[in-house]
């Protein structure tokens, strides 16, 4: 871990913090304005769909300005949707915080580079740990994202008003991070003319079965990990839970994410991506079956902090997976197509979350999330059989 890894670690946490407290109570907030209740995860969505929408953008722009450059556009973004979403509490207005979320998406867009970027930053023998020690910085997220937004909920007659004054704080001091790193410029890769090479196309890369299964397990994990976590303010609140409790088992579900960060590239060399991301899906089955048996304080602190893990090992497992799939030159429309999927996925995860808790209830929405984990088992049998294939 070298200086640079750290700053980026930093950001990394810096970009979690404002991941959870938005988890934490864009629903809450959407509850009380949305005209409907089960309208009330539309912020929740619009933060993802705005992540979809800019992956494209942000793509070019990375190619044209290089890492640091498109990252503090992207904090800067940060900081103006934080403060429409303060706007949109004060005024009570529903739809503007809709899209002050739609538009915080083009930050989410960047952050989600923060992993590729941090294999940039160290030797190609240490990439995986790299990946992982970097995303473990999302540890700073676990701890301040709900300490952040139930101690600054209350500063003003708007709920949660000054926890979205507070991100705009958060933005900026990860914009004084990012600016310490050092990027270095990646000489570019020439083809046989001495040209620069394009590489091969998108639709080439992502008939590869690596790239595939990479997708399925970064696109779905997260998918699962969102519609549990998104869900679960709002079905603790129709049990009874005070907002305190809510943000404890989702500073939990946080650790859970990014603690094993700090071993799983470990894991990965010594076990190989594929057993891995196994064991990410056998957590996330796990979490369902611990949902399904209960409905108190322990039940859900329990079944997201192993929601949490499972996350982490699906999605650092498939990012390294990912790496081995597309060349330098092909890194922008590789690492933008993967993000473009886990945004779609996303936002189909978020709206589905308030639809089905607040119309079917916490363990109809347990039950299906059966669905895309059996899904992503599926596909890393598939890839396992394929490589012993190519193997004999």
């Amino acid at each position: 871990m070298n200086r640079n890894l750290w700053l980026l670690a930093l950001c990394q946490g810096l970009f979690l913090t404002n991941n959870v407290v938005f988890i934490a109570i864009n629903g809450l907030v959407g509850l009380q304005l949305a005209p409907f209740g089960w309208m009330a995860t539309l912020p929740v969505m619009g933060y993802v769909v705005g992540g979809a929408l800019s992956t494209p953008l942000v793509a070019r722009s990375q190619k044209r300005w290089g890492r640091q450059v498109s990252f503090q556009i992207g904090l800067a973004v940060a900081v103006a949707s934080a403060a429409l979403c303060a706007w949109a509490a004060f005024s009570a207005n529903f739809w503007l915080l809709c899209t002050a979320t739609l538009v915080a998406g083009y930050y989410s867009a960047n952050g989600q580079l923060y992993r590729f970027a941090a294999a940039e930053l160290s030797l190609p023998a240490f990439r995986e740990k790299a990946v992982s020690l970097v995303l473990a910085g999302g540890l700073l997220g676990a701890v301040t994202g709900p300490n952040l937004a139930s101690a600054t909920r209350t500063l003003f007659p708007a709920p949660f008003a000054g926890a979205y004054i507070a991100l705009m704080g958060v933005a900026l001091i990860a914009m004084a991070c990012m600016a310490a790193i050092r990027f270095e410029v990646q000489p570019p890769v020439l083809d046989a003319a001495g040209q620069p090479a394009q590489g091969r196309p998108l639709a080439e890369l992502m008939r590869q079965p690596a790239f595939i299964v990479a997708v399925l397990g970064a696109a779905l994990g997260y998918g699962v990990m969102n519609l549990l976590m998104a869900a679960t303010p709002l079905a603790m609140q129709v049990c009874g839970f005070a907002f305190d409790d809510a943000a404890t088992v989702l500073q939990w579900h946080v650790i859970g994410m990014f603690a094993p960060g700090f071993f799983t590239g470990h894991l990965i060399k010594r076990f190989g991506v594929l057993a891995v991301m196994g064991a990410g899906v056998l957590l996330n089955a796990a979490c369902v079956v611990i949902a399904l048996m209960g409905l108190e304080l322990q039940h859900f602190g329990v079944a997201l902090f192993l929601l949490g893990v499972g996350w982490n090992f699906l999605f650092t497992g498939a990012t390294a997976l990912a790496l081995t799939a597309y060349r330098p030159e092909e890194k922008d429309r590789a690492q933008a197509a993967i993000n473009f999927c886990v945004f779609a996925t996303l936002a189909l995860s978020s709206f589905s979350s308030g639809v089905l808790v607040t119309t079917q209830g916490w363990t109809l929405l347990n039950a299906g999330s059966l669905v895309p984990i059996a899904v992503t088992g599926a596909a890393l049998l598939w890839l396992a059989g394929k490589r012993r294939q190519t193997a004999a």
